[in-house]
């Protein structure tokens, strides 16, 4: 049984990166906020994450892009993945 801090920690951190895909994506629809030092930030720590998506999956009608949420489904999946893995082990 994985330890509730352990746990918590996973959560906690999976939830935060979560915001912060969500708040990149929401600069997106503002003209020049991805530009500004909050969005030069966010993009730092988000872009790293979300151009593998970017790569395999091509923007709808060359507008839509639903990468992001692939993203933060994988992120999901990964947090999860990451308890069971140490759930296994310890």
């Amino acid at each position: 049984m994985v330890p509730q801090e352990v746990v918590n920690f996973i959560n906690i951190v999976q939830q935060l990166y979560t915001f912060v895909i969500i708040a990149y994506i929401l600069l997106s629809w503002l003209p020049n906020a991805r530009e500004s030092f909050i969005g030069q930030m966010l993009g730092k720590a988000v872009e790293p994450y979300l151009s593998p998506f970017r790569r395999l999956i091509p923007p709808i009608g060359g507008m839509l892009d639903i990468s992001p949420i692939v993203a933060i489904f994988a992120l999901q999946f990964i947090a999860a993945g990451l308890i069971a893995v140490i759930d296994f082990f310890v």
